[in-house]
């Protein structure tokens, strides 16, 4: 069997689940609306504020809603062993990195979708015209979010304190990204010039670039007993 074809199964078995139960997604998501509304009623003043502030409110309820989808997706393999059975199958280990940041990939832009435009309501943000850029740095910044964390939740995912574990770990070598994202974000929403944005964007993939080869090179280690 083929990576690319193991992936794709198993980010398709992932999806299927989500499909039947929507337990991440409802879940993640409420979570992140809850911190979206809470953050703007606390910190709303005008809209000149609201603008500075909206940014960081985003990228802190993607990055904890990221947390629980990644979390939650390991957890369903740790059920039932099912983690000791995917690793004595002859799926590739790299296929199986693969294919579960996929499928988490998909997960957190589900709730995207719902995050953004609810930010822009609650922070009176016109975003029709700051979508081109919009678009590249959610997805750049929330790749590189789903690889470290697919990459290090398959290592913690046999640990009794998991989630713990997954949050100490994940959040220090996520900073690079998260910190591209915001300020990305912020020169986007505040006009600041094209090449200023495209060089965070720049960061964004170069973050994921090495994130993700390091995935590939490291999963098989990382996960073996």
């Amino acid at each position: 069997m083929s990576v690319l074809r193991a992936a794709a199964l198993l980010a398709g078995k992932d999806l299927r689940i989500e499909l039947r139960t929507r337990e991440i997604t409802v879940s993640t998501g409420l979570f992140a609306v809850l911190v979206v509304v809470l953050t703007s009623l606390s910190f709303y003043v005008d809209d000149v504020i609201a603008r500075r502030i909206a940014p960081g409110v985003l990228w802190i309820a993607i990055a904890f809603a990221g947390v629980l989808a990644i979390g939650r997706t390991w957890g369903r393999e740790r059920e039932n062993d099912a983690m000791r059975g995917l690793l004595l199958s002859p799926i590739p280990r790299p296929a199986i990195f693969a294919g579960k940041a996929v499928g988490t990939f998909a997960f957190l832009i589900a709730i995207e979708m719902m995050l953004v435009p609810l930010v822009a309501v609650l922070f009176h943000l016109d975003l029709v015209p700051a979508l081109p850029l919009m678009i590249p740095t959610l997805l750049l910044g929330s790749f590189g979010f789903v690889l470290t964390g697919t990459l290090f939740g398959a290592m913690t995912v046999r640990t009794r304190s998991r989630d713990l574990m997954l949050s100490v770990v994940l959040f220090p070598l996520v900073t690079p990204a998260l910190l591209a994202g915001v300020v990305a974000t912020r020169g986007i929403l505040g006009g600041d010039p094209l090449e200023e944005t495209l060089a965070w964007l720049r960061i964004l993939g170069a973050y994921d670039l090495v994130v993700g080869v390091c995935g590939w090179f490291l999963f098989g280690p990382l996960v073996s007993d």
